[in-house]
């Protein structure tokens, strides 16, 4: 019997086992990992593609034609697809990232037969239909009406465009940018894009051999491929301009938003950098919190972040303050970046940090589906299982002394991109 009276064991963690996936090469060059685990006959299904390069002529191609992936195909509207997939209690979702676009069914095993074709159609046979394309434009041009009118939006829109330059990490459309979508473009971007060999599919889940087989089945054979996806991208380049101002007077909020280009998962500095960014703003225990919504309350909220992409990455905080309080919010982060980089943590708050981290990692991990997710961070990545080892190491062992020097060496609040939307 397990006695209640007593505090639980502390163990410290020193090494994260994570399910290691199955691994198969189509003849068509798409590439199928599943994680078999669980006992819930469920799987959870996703077709992961490369965006194509960015046009800066055609800043929407890659989220318009993954947004409509399933308005339409040869032989089914958008209301057939939604109503093929709901019959079977399954659900199917379409995402946008930066890097990669994919679509994402999760299907109960028996029923994963009657709704393999319907997803095979949309990757296949899809047709974006001219009403649905005017719908979307009109949708989308209204939503963003709408967000333009936050101030936090506005603030992230010019922070990436900062940061990111001309690149699909600095893409902040306009109204009239939707206006120049045509179906002809749409159509040649989905060929080049949606074809096995710029495909991954991975599977979590109830993933026994019948279902490996099944999907075997439906996408090893009878989808070919059209020619070579070029997935190369522009190199960003941050703006020069770092102070950016976009004022309301009537505005009782500002937006901050203010970083520095800097590394991604791949760099070997990134665990150390992640810990020294957990420490500024992280978490809700954050020396950020501490002072500027604690002690000063001049916010609900603010953090610090690490973006990771695959060809960028970025360091930023974020939060909205009191118009009248502006200037000091900006003063107080710039003073906590500057205690950071010149004062020794002491040894209780690293250790509350690094308990921290390594428990939010190993509290990831709930299910298959945290499995699958953790793969998808490293593969995606260029890198494997080992990132994690290291990444615990890393966190378990970095000193005070570690800490001021990964600060000293990435953080410099002169070259931050500075955006504040209201007052100043």
């Amino acid at each position: 019997m397990l006695n209640r009276t007593l505090t639980p064991e502390f163990k410290a963690i020193d090494h994260i086992n994570l399910l290691t996936p199955g691994y198969t090469k189509f003849n068509n060059d798409c590439k199928l990992y599943w994680f078999n685990s669980g006992e819930q006959e469920l799987v959870r299904i996703e077709w992961i593609f490369n965006n194509l390069r960015f046009d800066i002529e055609k800043p929407l191609l890659n989220v318009a034609v993954n947004t409509m992936l399933n308005d339409g195909t040869n032989s089914l509207s958008a209301s057939q697809i939604a109503d093929a997939v709901d019959y079977y209690g399954a659900f199917l979702q379409v995402d946008y990232g930066f890097d990669h676009s994919q679509v994402t069914l999760y299907c109960l095993n028996k029923h994963l037969q009657n709704t393999l074709p319907v997803i095979k159609d949309i990757l296949v046979n899809s047709v974006f239909p001219e009403k649905e394309l005017h719908t979307f434009i009109r949708n989308q041009q209204q939503k963003l009406q709408v967000s333009l009118q936050k101030n936090d939006f506005i603030a992230r829109r010019a922070f990436n465009r900062s940061v990111f330059g001309n690149t699909m990490y600095g893409l902040s459309a306009e109204a009239n940018d939707y206006d120049t979508i045509k179906r002809d473009d749409l159509l040649l971007h989905y060929q080049q894009m949606y074809q096995p060999n710029n495909c991954t599919i991975l599977v979590a889940g109830k993933a026994d051999d019948d279902i490996i087989k099944l999907i075997t089945q439906s996408f090893g054979k009878d989808w070919n491929n059209n020619g070579k996806a070029d997935i190369s991208q522009p190199e960003a380049v941050a703006n020069a301009e770092e102070f950016h101002l976009i004022e309301k007077p009537d505005a009782l909020q500002s937006a901050i938003r203010i970083g520095i280009p800097t590394i991604n998962r791949m760099h070997p500095d990134f665990p150390a950098l992640q810990v020294v960014n957990t420490i500024l703003g992280g978490y809700f225990g954050s020396r950020l919190m501490a002072n500027i919504r604690e002690e000063k309350g001049y916010t609900y909220g603010i953090g610090s972040a690490m973006a990771s992409m695959k060809y960028a990455g970025a360091l930023f905080i974020a939060t909205e303050v009191g118009a009248d309080v502006t200037r000091a919010t900006m003063q107080e982060i710039e003073k906590e970046l500057h205690i950071l980089k010149t004062e020794l943590i002491s040894h209780e708050e690293l250790g509350l940090v690094k308990n921290y981290m390594l428990g939010a990692l190993l509290g990831s991990l709930e299910n298959v589906f945290s499995h699958a997710d953790k793969f998808k961070n490293v593969y995606f990545s260029d890198l494997d299982y080992e990132y994690y080892d290291r990444y615990t190491q890393v966190v378990r062992t970095i000193t005070d002394k570690e800490i001021l020097d990964i600060a000293n060496k990435y953080l410099d609040f002169n070259k931050f991109h500075k955006v504040i939307v209201g007052k100043y």
